[in-house]
């Protein structure tokens, strides 16, 4: 549950900040709000946190996936690689820009193979977005060195690991974009929300512009009177948003570090039992520890495993067989059900390109899914409910 778990008094006298007030709107309104801006100073926190130069507050993490593809000049006629493992919202994005997902293998981080992007473009690629799933980043490095060698733009979705890094820098910042989700169940929680984070100052420009109608904020004008260089929609994070993001971006560190000591308690019991294995982590020292996945030999011997934990009250997730987060389970994505009757962006006539989403293009999220299984961490567990945990492990360690 994360973030959700320590919503307290910070976050209360945050909140009352803003109500005290009386003004939600992240523009405008200066005089009333008394030197009041949540979302600002959140979007500021957040760069400096992730070390970059622009942050962008958001009403989604979805939304904040558009808005970079859209800043990124994503369209019609485009491609855009995605993985196989992910939420439904990578795929969704993109084709709210009207452009192509291609589904993409995964490699043993259970993220981005670095080797598909040069295997799966085509001529009309323009994008890969790797998504760092379950805490754990993927081989980023490796990812934006093949993706720009081959002249592709690379936004992270970093919606499941807000604070985890790679080497000391924080996910989210080696692309040229980086989108984050603050919804109920993320590491930080917003109740709703999301970041745009950059180093690129025309593509947050852009971004910045998009996401409110196209105002381009220039602070000597009025909101009413500013100029306009391209047409929006609203996407804006509310002021209630921010407030609750400043209290918990200042809760991060000390979370994940809870975290990372439940989840190695709970490591070095699985470790103990035989045919068990782990993800690879890249970077383990980044992990945010908000899921543990662990793998056994074989697709039968982890559905086995994971029948006799639950037979002992130890909740796991095969994602292989998860409807929300991998691709070949999305029968309406599969019959290309778009919102629209015409089906697009799939009959776009300027889609020059054939794609597919068969089973056997991905053959190491076929096995690596099926036999593993993932566990979530939370940041309040005590002592007993993790002996509990090891209790369950050790028991159905003995029956299996």
């Amino acid at each position: 549950m994360a973030g959700a778990e320590l919503i307290g008094k910070e976050e209360i006298k945050e909140i009352m900040d803003v109500l005290e007030t009386g003004i939600l709107m992240r523009y405008g309104f200066d005089k009333e709000r008394n030197g009041v801006f949540k979302v600002r100073e959140f979007e500021e926190a957040f760069a400096k946190y992730c070390q970059a130069s622009y942050a962008l507050g958001v009403t989604s993490g979805s939304s904040a996936l558009k808005i970079a593809l859209t800043a990124m000049d994503v369209g019609p006629g485009d491609e855009v690689l995605v993985p196989a493992f992910t939420f439904l919202a990578t795929y969704e994005a993109v084709m709210e820009v009207g452009a192509i997902p291609v589904m993409a293998d995964i490699d043993d981080t259970l993220n981005l193979d670095p080797q598909e992007i040069e295997k799966k473009k085509t001529p009309y690629t323009k994008a890969v977005i790797p998504v760092h799933m379950c805490g754990s980043g993927a081989n980023i490095d490796k990812i934006v060195e093949v993706a720009h060698r081959n002249k592709l733009l690379v936004l992270e979705d970093n919606a499941q690991g807000c604070g985890a890094s790679f080497k000391g820098k924080k996910l989210g910042s080696f692309g040229d974009m980086g989108t984050f989700s603050f919804d109920y169940v993320k590491t930080v929680t917003t109740g709703e929300g999301g970041m745009v984070i950059t180093n690129n100052l025309d593509l947050y420009h852009h971004a910045e512009w998009y996401h409110d109608h196209g105002h381009d904020h220039n602070p000597k004008v009025s909101r009413a009177l500013e100029g306009r260089t391209i047409l929006g929609f609203n996407y804006r994070m509310n002021e209630l948003q921010g407030a609750l993001g400043l209290a918990q971006l200042r809760k991060l560190d000390y979370l994940i570090g809870e975290q990372k000591k439940n989840k190695k308690f709970i490591m070095d019991v699985l470790a103990q039992v035989p045919g068990v294995g782990f993800r690879a982590k890249p970077d383990p020292e980044g992990d945010s520890a908000t899921f543990l996945a662990f793998n056994m030999p074989d697709e039968n011997q982890a559905q086995r495993f994971q029948n006799l934990l639950s037979a002992e009250g130890v909740d796991t997730v095969c994602y292989k067989k998860n409807m929300w987060h991998y691709v070949p389970n999305w029968e309406h994505f599969l019959a290309k059900s778009t919102p629209n009757s015409k089906k697009y962006p799939f009959t776009d006539p300027s889609y020059k390109g054939d794609v597919q989403y068969l089973r056997e293009n991905i053959p190491q999220a076929e096995n690596l899914l099926g036999r593993t299984l993932v566990m979530g961490i939370s940041v309040k567990m005590s002592k007993e409910k993790l002996d509990q945990i090891k209790k369950g492990i050790d028991q159905a360690a003995k029956n299996f």
